[in-house]
């Protein structure tokens, strides 16, 4: 869940895609068209370096979604959900300077619309139930069961796996949810309470009226996102230094997807999400269970010290420096963390 909706349906996409990127050299690219990355040729480039497209039966057809491993350990093996919805997996590969020293084999993955995966136009794919769905059809392709199937959902990601967990729990050994509450009114009320405010009145209250307004593409509106709200509780670093993999992932975001179901608003979720909640099912989710927190998060970080109590099996990681990409400005204590949770379960 990307409190970037800037990303998606304006020219400021553009300001992001072209800064410099902080961990590379290399500036972050525009990369292929869509119809040329998916052309025979590519698809067989994708098919090297652990790259494995696994076909998902969809009421509507079959079509193939991208997945990578890392490493490999027969106890542990991590399926990366991440965020949007529609975004890709390529702000996941900051895991890459700290699972591997572990040991930890993890599996990137671009879920179904997303970026290096099929985008299929049919717009009743985009539910949950249907995500779920695909997420199980990916762990039987990968060879996952519950004696080495660890799932760690970002943001809408986290979202994903909580529905995932209380549908298929008996195939999970551990469960992590990173940075998104179980509860999407709770999320904008927590915006709008404590955000918002906490932005200064005068910018809360153009805020609002843009929103009174559903004046989303407001110049003014999205300046304020850009310079304001997102290096607060975003991604705590000056836009012009985020990093590539950051940058490519939101630039590479299907608005198709993003807007129906999380809308547009940068306070509050207006799409088919608007309503969710799960919180008061959380005691159903029995295995293990780590919520990765950060003080600065767009989400509540109270919220989700409650959701570690209200689950049978929970545990707690709150970073101190962590916004809601809390793994890239609070990473040591993210990875590390995490690891540490994978491998007490052994």
């Amino acid at each position: 869940m990307r409190d970037v909706k800037a990303f998606l349906i304006v020219t400021v996409l553009c300001v992001f895609c072209c800064t410099e990127p902080r961990d590379s050299d290399s500036p972050a690219t525009e990369g292929p068209t869509l119809a040329e990355y998916h052309s025979s040729e590519n698809r067989v480039d994708k098919m090297t370096g652990g790259v494995n497209m696994v076909p998902i039966e969809t009421p509507v057809g079959t079509f193939e979604v991208y997945t990578k491993r890392v490493g490999n350990n027969d106890d542990i093996k991590l399926l990366m959900l991440h965020g949007g919805p529609g975004a890709t997996h390529e702000y996941w590969l900051a895991a890459d300077s700290y699972l591997p020293q572990h040991g930890i084999e993890y599996h990137y993955y671009d879920q179904l619309g997303s970026y290096h995966s099929d985008q299929p136009s049919d717009t009743s794919l985009w539910n949950i139930d249907r995500f779920v769905d695909e997420v199980e059809q990916v762990r039987q392709a990968l060879g996952m069961n519950a004696d080495n199937f660890y799932l760690i959902g970002h943001s809408w990601g986290g979202i994903l796996a909580m529905e995932y967990a209380l549908a298929h729990q008996d195939k999970l050994k551990g469960l992590i949810i990173s940075n998104m509450m179980s509860d999407c009114p709770a999320y904008g009320q927590y915006a709008h309470d404590v955000l918002g405010p906490g932005l200064g009145n005068e910018i809360y209250q153009q805020i609002v009226a843009f929103e009174d307004a559903e004046d989303f593409g407001n110049p003014e509106y999205l300046r304020i996102m850009e310079e304001i709200h997102y290096p607060k509780h975003v991604l705590r670093m000056p836009p012009e230094e985020w990093p590539v993999t950051v940058t490519n992932a939101f630039a590479h975001i299907n608005p198709d997807i993003y807007v129906p179901m999380q809308g547009p608003s940068e306070f509050g979720i207006r799409g088919k999400l608007a309503d969710w909640s799960v919180t008061d099912r959380l005691s159903e989710i029995k295995v293990p269970t780590l919520v990765i927190a950060g003080q600065h998060d767009t989400m509540d970080p109270e919220h989700m010290a409650m959701m570690a109590e209200e689950l049978s099996s929970g545990e707690l990681l709150m970073l101190d420096e962590g916004s809601h990409m809390s793994m890239y400005d609070d990473q040591e204590d993210y990875f590390e963390g995490l690891a540490e949770f994978l491998m007490s379960k052994e």
